[in-house]
């Protein structure tokens, strides 16, 4: 059983630590919330688990995490500091932005790069409104994580055409075929249409073929193949 004193002293370090996460996360600004970047997130995860310590350590003197947490703080500070002042600091601690779809297709080396597969872009793609990457011109995956996407003519101004609901083609799922260099068995079931006529589709005479490709997306109503390859 707990004596008096030391949940007592377990309620008064809690509200201090809280204070404390409260003001320091105040200081750091919205951009710790807003676009949690790597350095961002090992400062976080940090100042959580020495404000959880401090709340239930009832032998370390209190102060001693305060001062633990001003260190992430101060250090954290300075990282944005001479991150404003020095670009190649920032990019050494933050990271660079990778562009993982350049001109419509797949940059294979920036996957690998920033370990991501294909299905990994795909859904992050499809998080951000993109079912068909054949719409996609540019897609760049942020130091902070996030993907941002620029479609194929999205700098075109609109025309009388493009508000013609009646020419609005039905909205419709890809079909992918090939993923990472493997044959997509369920995809093929979609449309009818067996692993044979893929191959002989797109003239794959070997495994070595099959690995190049990174992804193969089927388009049934113009019955043609999006492809993008591992090696150009």
């Amino acid at each position: 059983m707990f004596g008096i004193k030391p949940i007592f002293w377990v309620l008064i370090d809690s509200g201090v630590a809280f204070v404390y996460l409260f003001i320091i996360s105040k200081l750091l600004g919205k951009k710790q919330i807003a676009q949690l970047e790597f350095i961002d997130y090992t400062v976080g995860i940090s100042l959580g688990s020495i404000a959880a310590e401090m709340a239930t350590n009832t032998e370390t003197p209190f102060y001693y995490f305060l001062i633990a947490m001003s260190i992430f703080f101060a250090l954290a500070f300075a990282v944005a500091v001479i991150g404003r002042k020095n670009t190649f600091f920032k990019r050494l601690l933050k990271g660079k932005p990778a562009t993982l779809i350049y001109d419509g297709k797949i940059d294979y080396n920036q996957l690998k790069k920033n370990k991501i597969d294909v299905n990994d872009l795909l859904s992050m793609l499809r998080e951000k409104g993109y079912f068909d990457i054949a719409a996609v011109a540019y897609a760049v995956f942020e130091p902070s994580g996030d993907l941002s996407v620029l479609p194929i003519g999205a700098q075109k101004p609109p025309v009388m055409e493009d508000l013609d609901k009646s020419k609005i083609k039905k909205a419709s799922l890809s079909d992918i075929l090939i993923a990472d260099g493997a044959v997509s068995f369920s995809g093929l079931s979609d449309i009818g249409k067996d692993e044979n006529w893929l191959f002989d589709r797109l003239k794959i005479k070997s495994a070595q073929d099959l690995d190049n490709i990174i992804l193969a997306v089927y388009d049934s109503e113009t019955d043609d193949f999006n492809v993008h390859y591992k090696s150009e």
